[in-house]
């Protein structure tokens, strides 16, 4: 008996949609729970976490500003459709971050709890986000565009990336709290590397 193969298709502009909504209203639902324990993440959103931590400044205009120098770099290494739909998805999440701040609160929740469902919650919204030709900037597209010019690989760049800005949570935040946010750290990538597979989901 074969298997059944499988057929690619684009997505309509009604599935984007959805998709970049709800990949943005999850990350967003995270940044909550993580600044709700005082806890940070890698990449450009751990650094807009720690600046906003630091100044005082809300996140969402600090993540949005922080994005804004790689744009460029998104459409030249992966076009204006990608570009567009990443512009509208960080914009969302700088404005859902601060919305959903002040329509949940948390009269409970332990660290390490938080930690958990803030990585499965924000690697789900990444999935969606990447499976409908988005992302949520930064250095993820920095790293694209290195590996492309120097050869650099783009994992390499973002582990640099990720552990200054946990370096740098060490002289903000305490070991404890840079500690769980780790952990949320690694289970964010284990959703994305296990359930981000091309032969798993074929429509583009």
């Amino acid at each position: 008996m074969t298997e059944p193969t499988q057929t690619s298709h684009n997505h309509s502009l009604l599935e984007d949609v959805q998709g970049v909504l709800f990949g943005a209203t999850m990350a967003g639902l995270g940044i909550v729970i993580l600044t709700h324990l005082g806890l940070v993440t890698g990449q450009t959103a751990g650094l807009a976490v720690l600046i906003s931590y630091v100044t005082g400044w809300s996140f969402g205009p600090v993540f949005f500003v922080l994005n804004i120098p790689f744009y460029w770099l998104g459409y030249s290494r992966m076009g204006l459709r990608f570009t567009i739909k990443t512009f509208i998805a960080v914009a969302l999440l700088s404005v859902l971050s601060k919305f959903l701040g002040t329509q949940i609160v948390f009269d409970s929740l332990t660290p390490w709890t938080g930690a958990v469902i803030f990585g499965m919650i924000t690697g789900a919204g990444l999935l969606a986000l990447f499976r409908h030709g988005a992302s949520l900037g930064g250095v993820g597209i920095l790293a694209l565009y290195l590996q492309e010019k120097t050869g650099f690989r783009a994992g390499y760049t973002q582990l640099c990336f990720d552990a200054c800005v946990f370096i740098a949570a060490l002289f903000v935040l305490p070991l404890t709290s840079v500690i769980w946010s780790l952990l949320g750290a690694v289970i964010i990538n284990l959703v994305i590397a296990i359930n981000h597979r091309k032969d798993w989901y074929v429509a583009t």
